[in-house]
């Protein structure tokens, strides 16, 4: 194996142990919310990037890249939150080919109610994950970086 095969294994290694630490978060992340809550991690990421907008609303672009999907998936995930009655879309007042997508008073109380919920298994999640000697160096890099701080993930 060259020098330039080495670096390689060490990125694909790296990114393999990113991998595993992000299913171990989102794995428990999902039982939990889906179990107290009845959201999943996607839905809630919807409610948690509206409830960060002043207006608690966003264009659906915004929206769609603010949940890592494409457009056409993004859809159909606020049809089905709209279907639930957390959120409502509206068309904007600056240009009506602009429609917004914005948190219901029953969409904002949900939120309420998942947000520690998130933040205390998002805590217990990386808790765990430092304690495992393959994943702790990730973690606590991130962690040095801020990047793991309750309602960042």
């Amino acid at each position: 194996m060259g020098i330039a095969d080495d670096a390689v294994e060490i990125r694909a290694r790296g990114w393999r142990t990113l991998a595993a630490l992000h299913t171990l978060i989102e794995a428990e992340l999902e039982r939990a919310l889906a179990a107290s809550v009845q959201l999943s991690v996607v839905e809630y990421t919807v409610l948690d990037a509206l409830s960060r907008q002043d207006g608690w609303h966003m264009r659906m672009q915004q929206l769609a890249r603010a949940t890592a999907l494409s457009p056409s998936a993004t859809t159909r995930l606020v049809t089905r939150l709209e279907d639930r009655g957390l959120l409502t879309r509206v068309l904007c007042a600056d240009d009506r080919r602009g429609i917004y997508t914005e948190l219901t008073a029953a969409g904002r109380e949900l939120y309420e109610r998942a947000h520690p919920l998130h933040d205390e298994t998002l805590e217990r999640a990386l808790a765990g994950a430092a304690e495992q000697p393959e994943l702790a160096p990730v973690v606590h890099a991130l962690q040095s970086q801020g990047a793991l701080s309750p309602g960042g993930v």
